[in-house]
């Protein structure tokens, strides 16, 4: 699974599928491929293990020319990276198929269809799509009645296009669960499962939605739903940028990534949840095995990505029932620790190429860790490579110094492995495991809401202008938000900012508290809500200025020395991905107004691959 072109023109379209896989290549990915059809109505496909450049160096060996192809790149899930195993995948001389998500019934489907005589070339459940394709196809009718009949028969999330030699000049799609678009050109249409992969040639779009089957040829596209009606889905005009560089309408990189939180969200969770669950074997290659036998989590990374680390925590032991340690990868390398029995390490990086993770990892592996899993932004990097299993986060091009959307996408990975590793431990109930996920399926919708708060946030962001410290507050999962929030502040405006735990305010921090010091305090209506309204009077009873980011359920009354920014209630367990948002607008509107420079803040890299 990960990133899937296809095209019916006049042309010749293997360029326009090489190109597509190029703009899909931040997704992450471990091999490429492509089909066309040619002139002939011959089926030519070639594979590579590797990048796209060494798919685009084989084309150049052997072109191949087609008004009709298909295009992948896969992450492995099922079958290690090989050649054998990238898509597309075919079946016979006549059928070539590509395909993002998890079939869950692949294994049934497999002994089926052997049953039947048909031979597998692969260890991926993509092949099955292939077969039984064929074998519907032989039972009489279309290509787009035997595909309504081969999706009716498949369990699990797939992104999906079946061409067919005989019928070359018309792709046949489907979605479930995992995102397709259609794009719409003269004479010619095109289908992806991510939009960029096709603004070189149009910006007319039509998204499929759940259940959809769409049928396009050069001149037509029609779509069905579910239950086979014919259905129109409406034209989007696209003024969307490929090219990361470019800030569109954005004044900032740090601005345009926090905007874009939505819609990496949503890549994040594509093909790794169904309606109701996760699918754990779309977490990478025998990840169910490791996790089924996951007694420990140790957790490695440095700023940003140890602050995730740091939720995470509370959600591996609350939810999976999982003991959790967390540590800066810097200590972790020149300590004389002890490996648990069973323990699993993850590390997290945006980059993937973070010096101290990376040590820690090579430390790690040679102390006895059971195995390694990285959370990652980057393909390729070292750390994805070194790990036994990369969950790409699919972030895209962060460029800002100061990450905003790596963040929040490393949770929403961390939230579906914990909730993967309950599921194998049978700690996580399918009850309770549709909850997280239909909170997971609410996220985006969320962080869009927490985005139109910022005209109100720079506002208050004036209070700020004079200020050389500030304090920020939280409780439980919220306390490593804090930290996070902190970090922010600190890295791009240049004020001295810390975090505390809410209850440790008696221990020290109140010291400090005065007219002067604003004190930002997380308030999620919560099991913990009542101490921290404790903890927030005695911050009023020593003069503090309070800037409350409360759900309006919680009961907060604005008053005299504490403003109060009401929040919408939010699924409790996604609730830290959605307060890290208001958190990351406030940190930029202060910055702007002590015209820092945001982007590059100073002494500061985005990968910092030295020690």
């Amino acid at each position: 699974m990960c990133g899937i072109v296809g095209a019916v023109a006049q042309r010749d379209v293997a360029e326009i599928l090489l190109e597509g896989l190029r703009r899909l290549e931040y997704r992450g990915y471990d091999s490429a491929g492509l089909a066309v059809i040619d002139a002939d109505h011959q089926l030519n496909r070639l594979r590579r293990l590797g990048k796209v450049k060494m798919l685009s160096d084989a084309l150049d060996d052997h072109p191949l020319a087609g008004g009709t192809g298909i295009a992948h790149t896969r992450w492995a899930t099922h079958g290690e990276p090989s050649e054998e195993n990238a898509h597309p995948h075919m079946s016979g001389e006549n059928i070539a198929v590509v395909h993002n998500g998890i079939i869950e019934n692949h294994e049934s489907l497999r002994e089926m269809l052997q049953g039947r005589g048909y031979e597998f070339t692969s260890q991926t459940d993509t092949e099955v799509i292939a077969h039984l394709v064929h074998w519907e196809l032989e039972q009489g009718g279309s290509l787009l009645e035997a595909f309504q009949r081969t999706v009716s028969q498949l369990k699990g999330a797939y992104g999906t296009v079946v061409m067919d030699r005989r019928d070359s000049e018309r792709l046949i799609a489907a979605r479930s669960g995992s995102p397709l678009v259609i794009g719409l050109g003269i004479g010619e249409n095109f289908l992806a499962s991510d939009q960029l992969a096709l603004l070189n040639v149009t910006r007319r779009f039509l998204f499929l939605e759940e259940g959809d089957i769409a049928e396009i040829t050069r001149r037509n596209v029609d779509i069905y739903d579910v239950e086979g009606n014919a259905v129109e889905r409406s034209i989007n005009e696209s003024s969307a940028e490929h090219d990361a560089a470019d800030k569109g309408i954005y004044r900032h990189y740090m601005q345009k990534e926090t905007f874009e939180q939505p819609s990496a969200i949503i890549s994040t969770l594509e093909g790794r949840i169904d309606a109701n669950s996760v699918l754990v074997d779309s977490l990478g290659h025998g990840a169910k095995d490791i996790l089924q036998k996951a007694e420990h989590i140790q957790i490695i990374a440095c700023g940003t990505s140890y602050n995730a680390g740091m939720v995470a925590r509370y959600w591996f032991e609350s939810i999976a029932g999982v003991s959790c340690d967390v540590e800066i990868a810097s200590e972790f390398r020149y300590r004389n620790f002890v490996t648990r029995p069973h323990s699993v390490l993850i590390t997290l990086s945006q980059s993937g190429e973070t010096a101290d993770t990376l040590a820690a990892l090579r430390l790690a592996k040679e102390r006895g860790f059971m195995a390694a899993i990285t959370v990652c932004n980057v393909a390729g990097s070292s750390l994805v490579r070194e790990s036994d299993i990369a969950i790409m986060t699919r972030a895209g091009t962060e460029i800002g110094v100061a990450s905003t959307k790596a963040f929040t996408t490393q949770l929403t990975s961390l939230l579906m492995m914990v909730t993967a590793l309950g599921k194998q431990k049978g700690t996580v109930s399918a009850d309770k495991e549709a909850e997280i996920v239909k909170a997971l399926q609410r996220l985006p919708a969320h962080i869009e809401q927490a985005l139109t708060f910022d005209k109100h946030i720079e506002a208050l962001a004036e209070d700020f202008a004079d200020k050389h410290h500030a304090l920020f507050l939280g409780r439980g999962e919220f306390y490593p938000i804090a930290m996070e929030a902190s970090l922010k502040l600190k890295e791009i405006s240049y004020i001295h900012a810390e975090a505390y735990a809410a209850g440790e305010l008696k221990h020290g921090p109140l010291a400090l508290i005065d007219a002067d010091m604003p004190v930002i305090v997380i308030a999620p209506n919560n099991e913990l809500l009542e101490k921290l309204k404790s903890n927030i009077e005695e911050v009023r009873a020593r003069g503090g200025q309070l800037y409350v980011f409360a759900d309006e359920s919680a009961g907060f009354q604005e008053s005299d020395g504490m403003t109060i920014i009401p929040m919408p209630s939010v699924d409790e367990v996604c609730a830290p991905i959605f307060y890290t948002v208001p958190m990351q607008l406030l940190s930029y509107h202060v910055a702007l107004i002590k015209g820092t420079d945001v982007d590059q803040p100073r002494n500061l890299a985005k990968a910092v691959t030295v020690e």
